[in-house]
């Protein structure tokens, strides 16, 4: 699912710089506006995917919250830190600008509190979400007997949201607001039903993995169906509510919170089909692509503001009709996922930069406990021989 969500997340941002270099007007810019909306389950599948990952990690545990924050706002905290110092620099020295230290700090720290340059919008999220965890966790454990009554509530909750935003928000103005209500993007209660979602599905794995199995072709069929919706809804909100084409393409509508809802529980059934196919055997090649890339998907959503950048001065360099340009996008897509994959591998397999993508190669505890373990084995050895 890991893998599905970040390639997605990938030809999101691809496909909005190949239109930005068709030409204004030209039918590559409409197809690429008018199917872009189909491709806006992927923050929700990566918000899903997080609520289910940390359920699963820590619902039937004794947790100790403190260690819980500690842990994980260092994990996530570094990487988030690093690529945006580490970000904010390459694309200065890229775009020809001399860097101004004062300014490149100013605006560093802009870019830190607020999250949003080079896609760290879901780290900012992902922040606010370890703080309330923990209640998350609570309210859970204390309504045993009603999950599916806090999955309807959330749903319904996630629905006069999405309603309000889309048809109430803009005509306020918001100037005055707290920057995490007036940047709601950024806010993680907008977001809540897929963490409360991605719990369910942890805590009810079994019961969930068999109705979505014996309902998969109504909910494969629908998917589909809705899919296809986008483009109508893109044309509906252009044409007929004459909304702008950043509010005809927000992910914060009604209907692409359905859509989203039936795309990541199909993408859950192809991830369910997949894990099958693995215990009856797969080429190795093709299992350890997957593996590999599971392994390195934060690493790829953290990092692939470099490739696109690089696509983004090439793209304006090679001036070519927009059809061409077009029909060029699989192999920009190549480009910015293969380059996004080998930086994350380094970083991956050299240490220390493993840190950077959350998964550091060395453990201070673990190290201690190797040199523990080997002073152990030396006396064994040293008793056996005596």
């Amino acid at each position: 699912m890991r893998v599905i969500f970040i390639g997605g997340v990938l030809l999101n941002h691809l496909t909005t710089a190949f239109k930005n270099n068709v030409g204004s007007g030209s039918g590559s810019e409409l197809f690429l506006e008018a199917t872009h909306l189909a491709l806006h389950f992927t923050r929700m599948g990566f918000m899903f995917m997080t609520g289910l990952v940390l359920v699963l990690n820590y619902y039937n545990r004794e947790n100790h919250w403190l260690g819980f924050w500690k842990k994980r706002y260092l994990s996530v905290g570094i990487p988030y830190l690093g690529w945006n110092a580490i970000i904010m620099w390459f694309t200065t020295i890229t775009a020809g600008v001399a860097l101004n230290w004062p300014n490149y700090f100013k605006n560093l720290t802009d870019a830190v509190i607020h999250g949003n340059k080079y896609y760290m919008y879901y780290i900012l999220v992902t922040f606010q979400l370890y703080l309330i965890f923990p209640l998350i966790v609570y309210i859970f454990k204390k309504l045993p007997d009603h999950h599916l009554a806090i999955l309807i509530t959330s749903a319904i909750v996630q629905l006069l949201l999405v309603i309000g935003i889309k048809y109430w928000l803009p005509g306020i103005n918001r100037d005055s607001w707290w920057y995490l209500f007036r940047a709601y993007g950024m806010n993680v209660l907008v977001y809540q039903f897929y963490f409360i979602a991605g719990a369910f599905v942890a805590i009810h794995y079994d019961e969930v993995d068999r109705f979505i199995e014996k309902n998969h072709r109504v909910i494969g069929w629908a998917t589909l169906v809705l899919a296809i919706g986008t483009v109508a809804l893109f044309f509906g909100n252009l044409n007929i509510l004459k909304l702008s084409i950043g509010a005809t393409e927000s992910i914060h509508q009604p209907y692409i919170f359905i859509y989203d809802t039936f795309m990541i529980t199909f993408v859950f059934w192809i991830g369910r089909q997949y894990a099958h196919a693995r215990n009856r055997g797969l080429p190795m090649w093709f299992d350890r692509i997957i593996k590999n890339m599971s392994k390195v998907s934060f690493g790829i959503y953290l990092v692939q503001t470099i490739p696109l950048t690089l696509l983004y001065g090439m793209l304006s360099i090679v001036k070519l009709p927009s059809i061409v340009t077009l029909l060029l996008l699989p192999v920009g897509y190549a480009f910015v996922l293969g380059g996004a994959f080998l930086i994350s591998w380094f970083c991956y397999k050299v240490p220390p930069f493993g840190v950077l993508i959350g998964r550091p190669q060395w453990h201070i505890s673990k190290t201690k406990g190797a040199r523990e373990n080997v002073k152990n084995n030396k006396s064994i050895k040293q008793a056996i021989r005596e």
